[in-house]
């Protein structure tokens, strides 16, 4: 049986292969992947007579441990926004009046907001009345009646 002989330029070409797949998907996985890469083809380069088993299990062992050693680093950092309702579309409405669009009859009704029309539920009023939006639920705003 024969037995793999694995040169550090192998490892050198694994890291760079790991680094483009890493721009071509997101979630910084395989850089880290690639960087344990470089590190075993750095290893295998100062020490050429290490066997084809020490070379993948320093390879998989570096590779978990900066994965693992990156979603911790990552968990423990909460992200701050100067605009936390950024992605939250409904959220931004809460607190602003409208006019109706269409009079809420039996709880049910429309607003139209900027250039897009939504379900609003409240008590009833007619197609002049202005509302306050006081919730969202989904895609449906919880409003309430403004003298």
């Amino acid at each position: 049986m024969t037995e793999w002989a694995f040169i550090f330029w192998y490892w050198w070409v694994l890291a760079l292969v790991f680094l483009v797949i890493e721009m071509l998907v997101s979630g910084f996985f395989f850089l880290w992947m690639a960087a344990a890469g470089l590190v075993t083809g750095l290893f295998v380069w100062a020490a050429p007579s290490t066997g084809a088993e020490t070379q993948v299990l320093l390879f998989s062992v570096l590779s978990i441990a900066a994965i693992i050693a990156w979603k911790f680093f990552v968990g423990k950092k909460i992200i701050k926004s100067d605009h936390p309702l950024l992605n939250k579309r409904g959220a931004q409405y809460v607190g602003r009046v409208f006019d109706l669009y269409e009079a809420i009859e039996n709880g049910q009704g429309k607003i139209k907001v900027d250039d897009s029309i939504w379900k609003v539920h409240g008590e009833d009023c007619d197609i002049n009345a202005k509302v306050k939006i006081t919730a969202v639920r989904g895609t449906v705003f919880d409003v309430q009646r403004v003298e």
